[in-house]
C-alpha cells in the first residue's frame, strides 16, 4: 500500500548530519533537512545549518514554518494560525470598503471585537484546530463576560473568517454553522414622541441657550420632518434641497473613522439613497435659514468653522439639553452644596467615604445631574455642619429643586426617537409599511414594522371591527 502524501504546507521527519569538522575531528557544523510539500504540490528538500544538531534543527523549523505561512500567494492552510487568517479577513474586508460594499464604521466595530476578544481567545490556534466545540465555548464565554451584542459581533467575525478558510480549502466545513444561536432579552419596544411632547421639546430647545448655540432646534425640526438618520441630516448640502418642489435628496452620511476623522460617505445601502418630501413647516424653517445667506456646497447644519458636524457631538448636546442639569434650580442647588462642602474643608471623596456612597454621587449632585430631595440634603448638611440659617435655606432650595418639571418627561428622547416617531405617524395615517420603509431608507419592511412602529397606541378601527363581529346577543 502506497504511503499517503504529505498534506500541502507540511513537512516530514527532520534529519541532521555533520557537514564539517575541525582538525581534531570534532563536529563544528551540522545540517538539518526535511521534505516539505509546497503549495504547488511539489515535494522539496529544505535545509538549514547550525553549530550543533539542535541549533540546525531549530533554524530549519523556523524556515519551514515561514514557508508554510507565506506559501503561494499567502493562502491559508489548516496549519496556519488563526491570527494569520484574521489578518487576511481584515484585508479582504478593507477591499470591500474600498469597493463601497461595506461600511468603514463596521470595520471599526469588528476591529475592536478582534482586538479585545477574538485574537486573545483563538489567535494562537491552528485553523484546523478551531472545531465547533472550541468555537462554541469561546462565543459562550464572550457572551457571559461581555454581553450578547458583543458575542454576536464576534460570532459574525469568526464565521466570516472561517468561511474564508473554507473558500481557500484550509477546512471543509465552517465550524460556526453549528454553534448555538445567541439569545438575549428583546430590545425595548419602539416608542414614538407624542404630539404634546414634541411641542414641549421644541419650546424647551428654543429656550435653552446651549441648545440654540448647538443649532438643535432647527436640526430636530429637520429630523422630525424627514425621519432621516442623524448622520444623513448632517450630510445634506444646500444643493440637495429644492425649496420650490419641497424635496431633499438623501445620498450621504457623516461618520467618524479612526485615523481619518470625519468623512462624508455614500449612504449605507441603495434604499438609503432616496428623495424625501418636506412638510410646509419644515420648508418655512429652511427658507428662513436660506435667507441668511448660503453656499450650495455647504452643509445645512455646519460646525462653528463651516465644516461638517460630528454626529456623536450632536447626540451629546441633545443629551445635555434634555438631562436634569438643564434645570437651573437643581444646578444652583448643586453649586450651593459644593460651596458648603468646601467651607467645611471636605473633599468629594471624603464625603462619599463618610456616607458610604458611590464615589461619583457627590459630583452628580453638585453638577445638578440627579435630584436631591430633603432627606438627601439633610444627610449632606449633617456632614457639612453649616449654620442653622444656612441649613434652613438649603433645605428650602432642595424642596424647590426636587419638584417635578415638565421637561423631566423628555429625558428618554434620543436622536433615533425622531425616526420612530415619523414611522409611527406614517403607520397611523394608513401609509403602507413599504412607504414608511422608503421614507426611512430601510431595505426590508420587516425592519420598519418590528423596530420602528410604536404599537402601544389604541386602534379604534380594530375595536369597531371586533364590536361588529361579536354583537350578536346569542354570542354573549
Amino acid at each position: 500500500m502506497a504511503r499517503p502524501p504529505l498534506p500541502i504546507g507540511t513537512w516530514g521527519d527532520v534529519r541532521t548530519q555533520v557537514v564539517k569538522t575541525d582538525d581534531d575531528g570534532n563536529a563544528i557544523s551540522h545540517r538539518a533537512q526535511a521534505k516539505f510539500r509546497d503549495h504547488d504540490g511539489q515535494v522539496r528538500l529544505v535545509s538549514a545549518f547550525g553549530r550543533t544538531p539542535t541549533a540546525a534543527k531549530n533554524k530549519l523549523l523556523i524556515k519551514l514554518k515561514d514557508r508554510a505561512k507565506t506559501g503561494q500567494g499567502g493562502e491559508p492552510t489548516a496549519m496556519h494560525k488563526i491570527n494569520h487568517l484574521l489578518d487576511l479577513w481584515v484585508a479582504k474586508f478593507k477591499e470591500q470598503i474600498a469597493d463601497g460594499t461595506r461600511s468603514p464604521t463596521s470595520m471599526d466595530t469588528y476591529l475592536r471585537a478582534i482586538k479585545n476578544h477574538v485574537r486573545p481567545a483563538l489567535g494562537e490556534l491552528r485553523i484546523g484546530e478551531a472545531n465547533t466545540p472550541r468555537v462554541d465555548t469561546v462565543i459562550s464565554n464572550i457572551k457571559k463576560n461581555a454581553g450578547p451584542p458583543t458575542a454576536k459581533t464576534c460570532r459574525a467575525v469568526i464565521s466570516g473568517m472561517m468561511q474564508l478558510a473554507v473558500r481557500y480549502g484550509a477546512i471543509t466545513v465552517n465550524p460556526v454553522r453549528e454553534v448555538e444561536s445567541i439569545e438575549h432579552p428583546a430590545k425595548k419596544p419602539a416608542r414614538a414622541i407624542q404630539a404634546e411632547e414634541i411641542t414641549l421639546l421644541r419650546k424647551h430647545l428654543r429656550a435653552d441657550e446651549a441648545a440654540v448655540r448647538a443649532d438643535l432646534p432647527d436640526l430636530v425640526t429637520f429630523m422630525l420632518g424627514t425621519g432621516v438618520r442623524i448622520g444623513e441630516a448632517l450630510a445634506v448640502l444646500w444643493s440637495q434641497i429644492d425649496l420650490d418642489t419641497g424635496t431633499v435628496d438623501i445620498t450621504h452620511t457623516i461618520v467618524r473613522i479612526k485615523g481619518e476623522g470625519l468623512i462624508r460617505k455614500p449612504a449605507k445601502s441603495k434604499a438609503s439613497n432616496r428623495q424625501v418630501g418636506l412638510p410646509n413647516w419644515l420648508l418655512a424653517t429652511l427658507r428662513t435659514r436660506a435667507a441668511a445667506g448660503i453656499r450650495l456646497d455647504d452643509p445645512i447644519f455646519t460646525d462653528t468653522t463651516g465644516g461638517y458636524r460630528d454626529p456623536n457631538n450632536v447626540r451629546r448636546s441633545l443629551r445635555t439639553a434634555l438631562a436634569p442639569v438643564g434645570n437651573k434650580t437643581r444646578r444652583n442647588l448643586g453649586q450651593a452644596l459644593r460651596a458648603t462642602r468646601r467651607q467645611a474643608g471636605l473633599t468629594r471623596e471624603q464625603v462619599a467615604n463618610t456616607l458610604n456612597w458611590p464615589k461619583n454621587r457627590i459630583e452628580l449632585i453638585e453638577t445638578g445631574r440627579i435630584k436631591v430631595d430633603r432627606t438627601m440634603a439633610t444627610t449632606l448638611l449633617w456632614t457639612y455642619s453649616p449654620t442653622p440659617q444656612a441649613t434652613e435655606a438649603l433645605l428650602t432650595q432642595a424642596d424647590e429643586a426636587a419638584a417635578p418639571i415638565p421637561t423631566d418627561t423628555l429625558t428618554w428622547i434620543t436622536s433615533h426617537a425622531f425616526r420612530k416617531t415619523v414611522a409611527t405617524a406614517l403607520d397611523s395615517a394608513g401609509q403602507t409599511p413599504r412607504n414608511a420603509a422608503n421614507q426611512l431608507g430601510h431595505s426590508r419592511i420587516s425592519m420598519t414594522q418590528d423596530h420602528y412602529y410604536d404599537r402601544k397606541a389604541p386602534n379604534p378601527e380594530a375595536t369597531n371591527a371586533i364590536q361588529q363581529a361579536f354583537e350578536d346577543p346569542d354570542l354573549i
